[in-house]
C-alpha cells in the first residue's frame, strides 16, 4: 500500500507540475498530508517488521551447537501487546488510506493550488509591507554637531567599495537585522544592490559599501554571509516569486492548447486580492537608520508600479487575446484603483488598464467584443482618473464592484 502510495502521489505531482508549471513542486513536497501518509504506511510496516523479528515458535532452535539438545529448543514468544499494537497501526492506516484517496484529487484541483498560492501571497504581504529593516526613519533627535550621518554623504558614489558574490545562484533572504547591526559595528553606510528574488553570478556586486577604511577582510565576508541564496527562487523574502506561480498558471490556461480562460480569471481574482492589499500599504522608506538614529543601509523595496506591471504585464500578451479575461482583468484593475487614492498607483493601473485595451482592440477579431472591452475600459478610466467614484460606478454598472 505504501508503494501504491507513493506511486499515486508521484503522478499527481507529474500531472500537476505538467499542467500547471514546476514550481508548484515546491507545494506538493511541502504538503503535510501526503508526508503524514507515508510516514504511517511506512513507519507501520517497519514496526511489523521489527515486531516478526521478536516472534519465536515453540520448537525453534536457537544457537543450537548439537551437544545438547534438551537446552537448545526454546519455548514459544508472542508479543501480544506488540502485536495488538501493530494491529492498531494497521486500522490507522486505513483510515489514512481512505483520507489520502479524498486528499489527493482535491490538492491537485485547480481552484484550491490557486487559492492555496493566493492565501500564501497574502501572508507574505503582511510580512514585508511593510518590511523593517532598522528603522524608517531617524529614532532619536540629531543635534547640530552630532557626528550622526542621517543622509547619503556626496562620496558615497565615488568611494563605495562594491561587495561581491563568490558563487551563482537566486537569492532566498537577507538578513535584516544583522546587516544593520554589522553595518553599526563597522560604522559603514551600506546600499543594497540584490534583493531577495534576484539572480546574481560569481563576481556581481551585492552591496556597495562605505567608506573605505572600514572595510577589511572580516567585514567583506561577513557583508556576504547576510545573503542566502540557492539553485531557485523561493517564497521566503520573495512576494514576487508567488506572483509568478499565479501569472504561470493564468498564462498557460489562455494558451491555445489549453484554453481554460476561467482559472485565469480565478488567478486573476487572487493577484487582485494581493494587490488592493498592496494599495493601502504603507512601503517602507528605502533608508533605514539604526537605534542610535544614524543612516546604515538604502535598501529599495519592490514597489506598487513593479508589482502591477509583474501581474498585468507579464500577463498582457494572453489576456488581450481573450474577451473573457480582458474584461476581467480590467474589471479587477478598476477595483484596486477604488481601494486606492494615491496618483501613482493610479497613473500605474492606469497605464496598464490602457495597454490591455489597446492589445485587445488589435488582437480580438469580433466587433463585437472589441467593444465589449471598450466599454468596459471606459469605466475604469473613469475611477482611475478620479472623474467618477468607485462607488458610483459600481452602483451604475454591475461588471465593475459585483454583480448584486
Amino acid at each position: 500500500v505504501a508503494g501504491v502510495t507513493f506511486s499515486i502521489t508521484i503522478a499527481s505531482v507529474v500531472y500537476a507540475s505538467g499542467q500547471y508549471g514546476p514550481r508548484l513542486l515546491t507545494n506538493f513536497m511541502e504538503d503535510q498530508g501526503n508526508q503524514i501518509t507515508l510516514g504511517t504506511f511506512i513507519s507501520t510496516f517497519l514496526y511489523c517488521l521489527i515486531v516478526l523479528s521478536t516472534v519465536r515458535a515453540e520448537h525453534e532452535v536457537s544457537g543450537a551447537n548439537g551437544e545438547n539438545p534438551a537446552e537448545d529448543l526454546v519455548g514459544a514468544f508472542v508479543p501480544h501487546i506488540a502485536i495488538g499494537t501493530a494491529l492498531v497501526l494497521a486500522l490507522a492506516s486505513v483510515g489514512v488510506l481512505i483520507y489520502f484517496i479524498h486528499h489527493i484529487p482535491k490538492s491537485i484541483h485547480v481552484s484550491n493550488l490557486i487559492a492555496g498560492v493566493g492565501r500564501d501571497l497574502g501572508k507574505q504581504i503582511d510580512v514585508l509591507f511593510p518590511r523593517r529593516i532598522g528603522e524608517g526613519e531617524p529614532g532619536k533627535e540629531v543635534r547640530e554637531g552630532d557626528e550622526i550621518r542621517t543622509e547619503l554623504p556626496d562620496e558615497f558614489g565615488r568611494e563605495a567599495i562594491p561587495i561581491c558574490a563568490d558563487s551563482a545562484g537566486y537569492i532566498k533572504g537577507v538578513a535584516d537585522e544583522g546587516l544593520i547591526d554589522l553595518a553599526r559595528e563597522h560604522d559603514l553606510l551600506v546600499r543594497m544592490r540584490r534583493r531577495p528574488g534576484d539572480f546574481v553570478a560569481e563576481g556581481d556586486v551585492l552591496v556597495l559599501a562605505w567608506p573605505e577604511a572600514h572595510i577589511d577582510d572580516e567585514a567583506r565576508e561577513n557583508l556576504r554571509l547576510a545573503f542566502a541564496w540557492g539553485s531557485h527562487r523561493s517564497a521566503m523574502q520573495d512576494a514576487r516569486f508567488l506572483v509568478n506561480e499565479l501569472v504561470e498558471i493564468a498564462a498557460r490556461a489562455l494558451s491555445p492548447g489549453v484554453n481554460d480562460p476561467f482559472t485565469a480569471i480565478s488567478c486573476m481574482d487572487w493577484l487582485g486580492a494581493a494587490l488592493k492589499t498592496l494599495a493601502a500599504r504603507h512601503f517602507p522608506s528605502i533608508k533605514r537608520y539604526d537605534e542610535d538614529g544614524a543612516l546604515r543601509v538604502i535598501a529599495e523595496p519592490t514597489t506598487f508600479d513593479e508589482f502591477v506591471q509583474h501581474v498585468f504585464g507579464q500577463l498582457r500578451p494572453y489576456v488581450a487575446a481573450d474577451r473573457n479575461a480582458a474584461l476581467h482583468a480590467l474589471r479587477v484593475i478598476g477595483e484596486i484603483g477604488g481601494r486606492t487614492e494615491n496618483e501613482e498607483h493610479l497613473a500605474s493601473l492606469r497605464r496598464e488598464a490602457d495597454a490591455i485595451h489597446e492589445g485587445a482592440q488589435a488582437v480580438l477579431t469580433l466587433g463585437a467584443d472589441r467593444e465589449a472591452v471598450a466599454t468596459k475600459h471606459r469605466l475604469v478610466v473613469r475611477i482611475l482618473s478620479g472623474t467618477a467614484s468607485y462607488n458610483t460606478i459600481a452602483t451604475q454598472s454591475d461588471s465593475i464592484g459585483g454583480t448584486a
